[in-house]
């Protein structure tokens, strides 16, 4: 097998690395490495080596990562989707509480009047101040049922919450995980109309930037709690804030400071602590790290988002070639011509397109002539062409 060098643009966490088989190491000269590791590194005015195949990014968003140019380049961009899911849910239910119970001003009472001799009998007095509501039996709207959206939607209807569903891209895989007792909302409107509380678990998208704004605010029970655990830009905050004051919205929840949330009156904003756990670190480090060597070793893409995910297992046959080229008529047929004008078998081939972009993966049964990268990238629309394995 190849010896391949891997750069870590952040600390990933060890038991990701020790994923690698023998034969990988890390390297600090990104200029060699066949592939990325990296988490919230900021890689938009990057310059990337013609030696780099894979980015693999230990988490979910992929905004630090310029994806058109890289589709462009033919590498690859992994992302690590529901490894940090439950991380992520643990919090989002935390955020309920602290919205339902005013448990920080609590707090804050009690440490400034820790020298209080008289602290346990005037908190007697004192803690009417901050009562607050149970969740059971209220409604809790959940925009998005991905793997974040379903655990969230489950573990509020475990803790006695009616609760509504509305994602118009369900997934099969989503669908079979949640609740039956999940109601599914015919809109948003019905989400702005029902909800007690309100959460939300998209990407960030020209579709989804802002999308809790002035109008959606109008629209939902005065007193209604927000919760943000997926991207501050879903939020019009410009909109929110006199929400907040008037009590139209009575809290928010954010795991996003900026200089606008961090001075919101009845707010709670968090330093982006969604995915800060050790367990959620391990397993988007494992999950990345095994990606990027199932792509570089075999050529199998599993939860790209640039590229169509494609995979032929282990390479049993003489030879394996990666082709990764634009999404147009006829390309495929000039590609398999060229082995065939070669007198080179196809044993397997895999193919799938996604958008403007296609990959092919081909299982040969003899050895490949040398200038066959070269003779393949002569065809029109071919990106970057990979001699994965041969004997």
């Amino acid at each position: 097998m190849k010896e391949r060098k891997i750069y870590c643009l952040n600390q990933i966490a060890k038991i990701g690395l020790d994923q690698f088989r023998e034969g990988y190491s890390t390297t600090q000269n990104e200029s060699e490495a066949a592939g990325i590791l990296v988490r919230s590194a900021d890689m938009k005015d990057m310059e990337f080596s013609d030696s780099l195949r894979a980015i693999a990014r230990a988490g979910a968003g992929v905004n630090n990562i310029p994806l058109e140019r890289c589709a462009e380049k033919g590498i690859v961009v992994f992302n690590t989707p529901g490894a940090n899911a439950n991380s992520v849910k643990e919090l989002v239910i935390a955020g309920l509480l602290l919205g339902s119970r005013d448990i920080i001003g609590g707090n804050a009472w009690v440490r400034a009047n820790a020298d209080d001799p008289t602290i346990a009998k005037d908190a007697e007095k004192e803690k009417k101040k901050f009562a607050g509501h149970e969740i059971q039996g209220k409604t809790l709207g959940v925009i998005g049922l991905g793997a974040i959206g379903v655990l969230v939607a489950n573990a509020a209807v475990s803790l006695g919450m009616k609760v509504y569903g509305y994602d118009p891209y369900l997934s099969v895989y989503s669908a079979w995980h949640l609740s039956p007792s999940v109601r599914q909302a015919s809109g948003l409107e019905e989400i702005w109309q029902v909800s007690d509380f309100i959460t939300i678990h998209v990407p960030a998208n020209d579709k989804t930037r802002g999308m809790i704004n002035a109008d959606a605010i109008a629209r939902m029970k005065t007193g209604v709690k927000l919760l943000n655990f997926a991207r501050d830009v879903l939020v019009d905050e410009e909109a929110l804030a006199p929400a907040l004051k008037s009590g139209k919205v009575s809290c928010y929840i954010s795991d996003f400071a900026n200089p606008l949330s961090a001075h919101f009156e009845n707010a709670i904003v968090l330093p982006h602590l969604g995915a800060s756990t050790q367990e959620a670190e391990d397993n988007c480090a494992v999950m990345a790290a095994n990606q990027l060597q199932d792509y570089l070793d075999n050529g199998n893409i599993t939860n790209s988002v640039n590229y169509p995910n494609v995979s032929a297992g282990v390479c049993e046959t003489e030879a394996r070639v990666a082709i990764l080229h634009r999404n147009i008529p006829n390309i495929l047929s000039q590609i398999t011509s060229f082995f065939g004008s070669n007198g080179l078998n196809i044993e397997n081939l895999a193919n799938k397109g996604r958008g403007e972009y296609a990959y092919t993966l081909l299982d040969i049964s003899h050895p490949m002539p040398k200038d066959t990268v070269e003779r393949l990238k002569a065809i029109e629309g071919v990106l970057k062409v990979r001699r994965v394995y041969e004997k």
